[in-house]
C-alpha cells in the first residue's frame, strides 16, 4: 500500500467576492460559498487519490460570519482522514478585507469524497502518513466524524418507525410547535 503526507495534497484557492455573488440581505450567497468549498474539496482529495473524486456527504457546514462583496476568499483544504476508497477533506474558509487587512474566520467544515476509477466504480486511496500531532489530531477527528456520520445516515433512514405515537408526541412538545392531529 502506498502512502501520502498531508502536505502532498494541501490545496488553497482564494477569490475575489464580487456583487452577483451576493444575496437578498447583500452578503456574499452561501451556495456561493458550499460551492467553492466543494471544488477546493475535490482538488484536495483528486491530489491524494491520483485521480476523479465525487463530494459523498458534507459535515458541520456552519456561518459563523458573513462574507462581504470586495472581500478575498480563502479556502484551506487538506485530507484529515482516509478510509479504503474516501477520504474526509477539512476546509478553513477565511475572508480578507483587503482595504483593512483584517481576516475573519467565517466557517469550517467537513467534505467526505470517494475516489473513482475509468469505469465510475470506486477504488482505493493511497493512506495517509501523519507526521505531526496536529495531523494525528485531526485524522481521530476524522474518525470520529465518519462514525457520527455513519450514525446519522442509520438514524435518517429509519424514519422514526420504531418510536411510538407517544414517544414522538412528547418530542414534538418539547418545541416550538403544537400537534393537532387529524388522521
Amino acid at each position: 500500500m502506498s502512502f501520502k503526507t498531508v502536505s502532498e495534497s494541501e490545496t488553497t484557492i482564494t477569490e475575489l467576492m464580487i456583487p452577483s455573488y451576493a444575496n437578498f440581505g447583500g452578503k456574499v450567497h452561501g451556495g456561493i460559498l458550499l460551492s467553492l468549498m466543494d471544488k477546493v474539496a475535490y482538488v484536495c482529495a483528486s491530489k491524494h487519490s491520483g485521480g476523479y473524486c465525487v463530494t459523498v456527504a458534507v459535515e458541520n457546514v456552519e456561518f459563523l460570519s458573513p462574507v462581504e462583496v470586495g472581500e478575498l476568499v480563502s479556502m484551506k483544504a487538506s485530507v484529515n482522514y482516509v478510509g479504503n476508497t474516501t477520504m474526509i477533506v477539512g476546509i478553513r474558509v477565511e475572508s480578507l478585507q483587503p482595504k483593512t487587512g483584517i481576516v475573519k474566520h467565517t466557517n469550517s467544515s467537513y467534505f467526505t469524497m470517494a475516489a473513482k476509477d475509468e469505469n465510475n466504480e470506486l477504488t482505493s486511496v493511497p493512506g495517509l502518513n501523519l507526521q505531526s500531532k496536529r495531523e494525528l489530531r485531526r485524522f481521530c477527528e476524522g474518525k470520529l466524524i465518519r462514525s457520527f456520520s455513519k450514525q446519522k445516515r442509520e438514524l435518517l433512514k429509519s424514519d422514526m418507525i420504531d418510536v411510538p405515537l407517544e414517544g414522538m408526541i412528547e418530542m414534538a412538545a418539547e418545541e416550538n410547535c403544537t400537534v393537532n392531529l387529524i388522521g
